[in-house]
């Protein structure tokens, strides 16, 4: 099992930053390697990706969601195994500290590979700033999905 703990400080207030984390059919926006994200339930996504070639379909369960704090993600079926967490935390009225943590298991040669290197650690730390870039962009979120898991 593979870890990688990143954040970045976003200038738009807590709720905003939160609100658009919810809407996961806005990620590849700003996730590379991400193609597709659909929500199929309040809980469950389906995700397609592909890095450096390798094309995933995966299923991930949305396992805790606390509206403004958190929201905890596992898969539960396909190609993938992973399980992740993502916490705000306010630093004053209009920034936001958005802490993302993974764990992985790399399948392969090449992706054990990739961890290793710390290739998904730059992922991770290029995703959080194109977040960064998007929210503060746009300075108010595409949509929210207030409930609780």
């Amino acid at each position: 099992m593979s870890h990688v703990e990143e954040y970045v400080e976003v200038n738009v207030p807590l709720r905003t930053a939160y609100n658009q984390w919810t809407q996961f059919e806005e990620f590849p926006a700003f996730m590379e390697g991400v193609e597709r994200i659909d929500q199929r339930t309040d809980t469950l996504t389906h995700w397609v990706t592909n890095v450096n070639g390798v094309r995933r379909e995966f299923d991930a369960q949305i396992t805790e969601q606390l509206p403004d704090q958190r929201v905890a993600w596992m898969t539960v079926d396909g190609e993938t195994r992973q399980a992740g967490l993502v916490t705000f935390q306010p630093i004053d009225a209009s920034t936001t500290k958005v802490v993302l943590r993974m764990d992985w298991v790399p399948e392969g040669l090449a992706e054990g590979a990739a961890d290793k290197l710390g290739f998904v650690k730059r992922q991770v730390t290029g995703d959080l700033k194109r977040f960064k870039l998007f929210i503060e962009g746009r300075g108010v979120e595409t949509g929210a999905w207030r409930g609780e898991v």
